[in-house]
């Protein structure tokens, strides 16, 4: 069965507010258990024990003078966070959340798109949110930016590769590269988790380096004083590029709770979407939790491992899944 258009479209809607909604109380729940991990107060002025801290943090952004590089090259400085946005949420689509409900004389489905080649869509799509960080470092006409935008997407690019051979073993056994069957097959068998436990270490690891999060976090120089690509940018356009960094963190965190561990799938069916929320509130958890611990790692030590330890990896288990599947 399929769902009216105007279903889909509301339905898009609410994803939207809510993967929105999520983002800004990641950044609160971020800074809360980086304070207690390193045993010191998080916000706690704004509301009630610091629960209004997102909503002052966007009012900052809002008023904040959105100023810029007199020689900056104005449409593309302009649409660059736009671009890095609009993939980072549009990848969520596809991701399904639910098995499914009958509401009056509808069919609603458990994600805003079906498609059979979901894997390939989320991984297209950020794909493509590298050239909003690249198109933004090089419009601001600041050599320092540019260099940064080259360094986020040497890394992007290079991790990206050991990320999608890390669910090659994934698509083998499910035998689909629709995200629904994927799920479907995990609700019939056992969460992929533990077949694929290589696949899910790389594809974690992976994750942290395509996210730009701890300790992978080199596109921000903090030693050089440099914030990367978005140097040059202020207000709501520097706002929309911390926002699509968040909202990639919790997609992938989502991807990553689809492929390895059964999606909404829970001891009790009814609870679809909240197993699905507790699973990625606890793969949310583990990205904070290592950079809490972890120290960052120099530039050499990122790119050695990356083409040398994890690819590698990556691909051996791809090779050693395909072998058994066809064994077997």
């Amino acid at each position: 069965m399929t769902e009216p258009w105007w279903i889909s479209l509301i339905k898009a809607f609410l994803i939207i507010n809510l993967v929105m909604l999520a983002f800004a109380y990641t950044t609160l729940l971020e800074r809360k258990l980086l304070g207690r991990m390193q045993l010191r107060y998080g916000p706690n002025r704004a509301g009630p024990y610091g629960s209004l801290q997102p909503i002052a943090d966007l009012i900052k952004l809002i008023r904040k003078e959105s100023f810029f590089p007199s020689s900056a090259i104005d449409l593309p400085y302009i649409v660059a966070p736009v671009i890095s946005m609009f993939t980072a949420l549009a990848a969520f689509s596809v991701i399904p959340f639910g098995a499914g409900w009958h509401l009056w004389h509808w069919h609603v489905d458990g994600e805003i798109a079906n498609v059979s080649i979901a894997l390939i869509v989320v991984f297209a799509l950020g794909s493509l949110g590298i050239y909003g960080f690249i198109i933004g470092g090089w419009a601001s006409e600041s050599k320092y930016s540019l260099l940064g935008s080259m360094r986020t997407c040497a890394q992007l690019v290079s991790y990206e590769v050991s990320l999608a051979l890390s669910v090659l073993g994934v698509v083998l056994m499910a035998g689909s590269l629709s995200l629904v069957d994927i799920v479907h097959k995990q609700g019939t068998t056992i969460p992929y988790a533990a077949p694929q436990v290589i696949g899910l270490l790389c594809f974690f690891v992976a994750g942290i380096a395509e996210t730009n999060r701890a300790p992978f976090d080199l596109p921000e120089a903090d030693t050089e004083l440099v914030a990367g690509y978005h140097t040059e940018y202020s207000g709501m356009r520097w706002g929309l590029f911390q926002t699509a960094e968040y909202i990639n963190m919790i997609t992938l965190s989502a991807l990553m709770v689809t492929l390895f561990f059964a999606g909404w799938h829970g001891p009790y069916a009814p609870l679809g979407p909240l197993w699905f929320f507790l699973k990625l509130l606890a793969v949310v958890s583990i990205f904070i939790w290592l950079k809490a611990t972890l120290p960052r790692l120099r530039y050499d030590q990122l790119m050695r491992f990356g083409w040398k330890v994890l690819l590698p990896v990556a691909t051996l288990n791809a090779v050693v899944t395909a072998a058994l599947v066809v064994a077997f």
